[in-house]
């Protein structure tokens, strides 16, 4: 296996970072099966919602998830495809 010595991994290794923490892991895999809304999130994992609010938007901040705006709720879903590669990889 030949190293590359000019690629730097920061964005490869931020992704694992943000990862690396078993809620947010467990909302990027329902993620990427289908888009969903906050309350619907809180209510499968069976947290606070401010304790899913803060995870959804560190993953938002880090680019790993997106929300749309649909009237008055916000559905989240997978933007990053290393994020996603990883989840199928699981």
């Amino acid at each position: 296996m030949a190293f590359d010595k000019d690629k730097k991994f920061v964005d490869e290794a931020e992704v694992l970072k943000v990862l690396g923490h078993p809620i947010r892991l467990k909302i990027v895999a329902g993620l990427c099966t289908r888009e969903c809304n906050v309350k619907h999130i809180w209510e499968c994992l069976g947290l606070p919602q401010a304790t899913v609010s803060q995870h959804l938007a560190l993953l938002k901040n880090k680019g790993i998830i997106e929300g749309k705006r649909d009237g008055v709720e916000v559905h989240y879903s997978v933007v990053n495809d290393l994020a996603k590669k990883i989840i199928t990889s699981i």
